[in-house]
């Protein structure tokens, strides 16, 4: 998996591209590619539903404009909707805060059968949190660890994890928050809070890097995509979750005793 952060390797965002040039040169073939990985997703989900005995989460993180809401819808399109939950995290709530910072998110891990796929994620606990110095570094380097325990956790009950960055560079960030201020179907997505953000760019890079260092590990890998371009963004995640649920091997149960029945 070209994408995938080796366990205990160094990151430099600096060095991983954000667009799909040195990964494929045909969109047209790339977004053939997709639909047909999305029918196998759509096929392996079905699967993994009925059988009932596995879980899949699928955590998404990016900087604002990243291309969270377009992955879901794209890369879930036609999937049983019974099986599939998706939750968005965003500022906690008192009652939230006055829990560990993992409380809320444990609530919204998938049952068995089901994937869960997190809109943002326990990882804003150690980035904004990080860049607006509202925890120490040693919190930090504490809530790295702790994270790596729940996910470990998670996997050693049956659920598989997989954590995607999308990678896109602030140009492509630019034109994107100019084209919610352009496109008036469009305007409800632009916060004036995210520029002051973006003025934070850098700081940013270095939280998500630490994040990815101490955190993509054989249990629950990190994968840093190129999403500057969208048609090989959708490809290069589905193919990761299709390879994924592959290798979870889910089958149908067997049948019960169906013999003598009649049906009037």
């Amino acid at each position: 998996m070209p994408h995938r952060i080796t366990p205990g390797s160094t990151v430099q965002l600096a060095e991983i591209p954000t667009r799909a040039d040195s990964f494929h040169d045909d969109r047209k073939q790339a977004e053939q590619d997709f639909k047909e990985l999305r029918d196998e997703l759509i096929r392996l989900q079905n699967v993994l539903y009925a059988q009932n005995s596995q879980s899949l989460l699928i955590v998404l993180q990016a900087m604002d404009a990243g291309g969270k809401d377009g992955t879901i819808r794209k890369v879930f399109r036609g999937v049983n909707p019974q099986g599939v939950r998706v939750t968005s995290f965003k500022a906690p709530s008192k009652i939230e805060l006055a829990h560990d910072f993992l409380w809320r998110i444990h609530k919204a891990t998938p049952a068995k059968g089901m994937i869960a796929v997190f809109n943002r994620s326990h990882y804003e606990d150690v980035l904004i949190t990080r860049v607006e110095k509202m925890i120490s570094d040693d919190v930090c380097q504490a809530r790295y660890q702790q994270i790596n325990d729940f996910e470990k956790l998670l996997s050693d009950t049956g659920t598989r994890i997989l954590k995607f960055y999308l990678h896109i560079s602030p140009e492509e960030q630019k034109e994107r928050f100019q084209d919610r201020l352009d496109v008036p179907e469009k305007n409800w997505k632009f916060n004036a809070g995210d520029l002051a953000k973006r003025k934070d760019w850098d700081k940013y890079m270095d939280a998500f890097q630490l994040a990815l260092e101490n955190c993509s590990t054989d249990t629950a890998p990190w994968h840093a995509i190129p999403a500057d371009q969208k048609w090989y963004r959708n490809l290069a995640i589905t193919r990761v979750i299709v390879e994924t649920l592959k290798d979870m091997d889910p089958q149908y149960p067997p049948a019960d005793d169906l013999h003598g029945i009649v049906l009037t």
